[in-house]
């Protein structure tokens, strides 16, 4: 869908929940907001920091992670437009600091509402209220199924599961999808040679073709 030139259009059409609201107070309150234009891998929180609004994205993705004290990365879940960042409103309900860090994925235009404006929507608003606390549940319901994956699941049934996800030509490093796993570029590289092995995949520069897709599954699927 092509980018609407006028940020509060955009709004309407990727917030549904702000229709509620008259024109002149959305207005006001886009006013009040700061547009913020991130490139690709710019940082958008830091975990530890200070929240400082409520994002609402106009345009592309935000990945959320988790860093450990080693560097090894986990993705949490992404944020793309006309969705919201329910740590983001876990930190301001709670006023407590960013436990992960997010990350522009792709280019991102985004809206940064005054947490004042993010209070006042969330107890005078019922229908931007039901959207928090709709996604919240969303987000509990799959980082729920990530704890399951992470621990009750091989590395080769999940990297298995990621590469059917992702279609059948996958452009990306190997790095890129250790960080999406939590684990490490030489673990994934090794298990992607072995699917190769099995004629599961083949395998280019930065580039990954699904072969075999029934194969794929059935590991992917083995032990449930």
């Amino acid at each position: 869908m092509a980018k609407p030139a006028d940020p509060q259009q955009a709004l309407f059409l990727l917030y549904p929940a702000l229709r509620t609201l008259p024109a002149s107070q959305l207005a006001a309150w886009c006013q009040a907001a700061t547009l913020l234009q991130l490139p690709a891998g710019g940082e958008v929180f830091a975990e530890g920091q200070t929240c400082k609004g409520f994002p609402l994205i106009l345009h592309g993705t935000i990945k959320v992670v988790k860093i450990s004290a080693g560097g090894r990365e986990i993705l949490l879940y992404r944020v793309p437009a006309g969705d919201s960042c329910v740590i983001t409103s876990s930190c301001l309900l709670a006023g407590s600091p960013y436990s992960a860090r997010g990350i522009a994925e792709t280019p991102v235009s985004l809206f940064l509402l005054p947490i004042a404006v993010f209070e006042e929507l969330v107890a005078t608003n019922r229908p931007f209220r039901d959207f928090v606390f709709r996604l919240f549940a969303e987000r509990i319901a799959e980082l729920m199924q990530l704890v399951e994956e992470v621990a009750f699941q091989r590395l080769d049934q999940r990297l298995a599961k990621l590469l059917l996800a992702r279609g059948d030509t996958i452009n990306c490093t190997h790095q890129t999808l250790a960080e999406e796993l939590g684990s490490v570029r030489e673990i994934v590289s090794r298990l992607l040679k072995n699917f190769a092995a099995a004629g599961f995949v083949s395998l280019a520069r930065e580039q990954i073709v699904v072969v075999d897709r029934a194969g794929l599954r059935q590991l992917a699927d083995a032990g449930r």
